[in-house]
């Protein structure tokens, strides 16, 4: 018994430790490097649909990142749907948190259209666009500012009216 406590409050804590700004940063870098993936995935192990939204998505992006490295299309298949289904997830429990929204909108710009998972691209777009200057974390900001900047998805006037 008293093990199951150990372990119970070992998780709680190792989740409840996770750095969001950590998590962002490792994120970008795993979607540019996938030498960084794992490093990524492993450290959302813990995460559970019971955390914070943003954590359950990154999760779920780190599982899709995965996929790409799986050895079979079946593994590969399965392991994207299961990180896709982390995303929606976490979208449908918040559809108004942008960074939530900025996560799939992510995972749409940069996945084959063979997987047919681009159906919300420009309503994430439109809201990124419309809510990019309400975002209170300056950290937050920046990390979908470069995104958005670097994004070939966003036209000129689109990082002109957001001061990109």
């Amino acid at each position: 018994m008293k093990f199951l406590l150990a372990l119970f409050f070992g998780v709680f804590i190792s989740v409840q430790t996770i750095d969001l700004q950590k998590t962002r940063e490792a994120y970008k870098l795993a979607a540019q490097d996938a030498n960084k993936v794992n490093a990524f995935f492993n450290d959302l192990q813990a995460v559970t649909k019971k955390n914070r939204n943003e954590l359950v998505a990154y999760k779920g992006a780190s599982i899709a990142l995965m996929a790409k490295s799986a050895k079979t299309i079946k593994e590969k298949k399965d392991g994207f749907m299961e990180g896709v289904n982390l995303v929606e997830y976490a979208v449908e429990k918040d559809t108004s948190n942008i960074e939530v929204r900025f996560i799939r909108l992510s995972i749409q710009q940069n996945v084959p259209k063979i997987l047919k998972y681009n159906q919300e691209i420009e309503s994430d777009k439109a809201f990124l666009i419309r809510h990019y200057n309400e975002i209170k974390s300056s950290h937050l900001k920046m990390h979908i500012g470069d995104y958005i900047s670097n994004s070939k998805k966003f036209s000129d006037a689109d990082k002109a009216a957001l001061g990109i």
